[in-house]
């Protein structure tokens, strides 16, 4: 097979690293757009949210080789590591992978020249994105199903979040990221 080679068309750009290791619901930014790829933009304006398709560039070496995974980073909402299951990675959301690609749907606050404003953010300042595409009716899905294990993580980081919001740490979640 040939070796496939991806040239990024643009970058994410905030000063939230930090507050992101902290944040379940991600941060606000922009994905700055490089000139080349400006004309590509247009109508993307009319969308609520948009699908980010970007490559995590900081995953190295052994940490591509990994196939089974525990998500570790939901030891800060009171989740034991015990609790759950090992997983074939492409059963997780976590970077160690093979390809280290994400996809992250992030709401588009607007559009500033080749900056895309963007909130719900995932991803960290410098983090290459390869596509956008826009998120529409025909990509909704009303019904999923889930493992047992997403479930109740689900109902254990409802839970905790609301826990810090009642003591007024609504801004402040919490750590997610190992």
């Amino acid at each position: 097979m040939e070796e496939i080679c991806l040239k990024p068309i643009g970058f994410v750009r905030h000063e939230k690293d930090e507050e992101l290791r902290r944040r379940w619901e991600g941060v606000e930014g922009e994905i700055e757009i490089l000139p080349e790829y400006e004309e590509g933009l247009k109508g993307i304006e009319g969308f609520s949210h948009i699908i980010l398709i970007a490559y995590l560039h900081l995953v190295e070496g052994e940490k591509r080789r990994v196939l089974k995974v525990k998500p570790r980073r939901l030891r800060n909402f009171g989740i034991s590591i015990d609790d759950l299951p090992e997983v074939g990675v492409f059963s997780s959301d976590s970077p160690h992978r093979p390809n280290p690609i994400a996809i992250s749907i992030v709401k588009l606050k607007g559009v500033q020249g080749r900056a895309l404003e963007v909130e719900g953010l995932d991803l960290y300042s410098g983090t290459p994105i390869l596509d956008i595409k826009p998120y529409g009716y025909e990509r909704r899905i009303e019904e999923i199903r889930v493992p047992w294990w997403s479930d109740e993580v689900k109902r254990r980081v409802e839970e905790k979040m609301g826990r810090e919001k009642k003591r007024g740490k609504a801004d402040e979640s919490p750590d997610l990221h190992p």
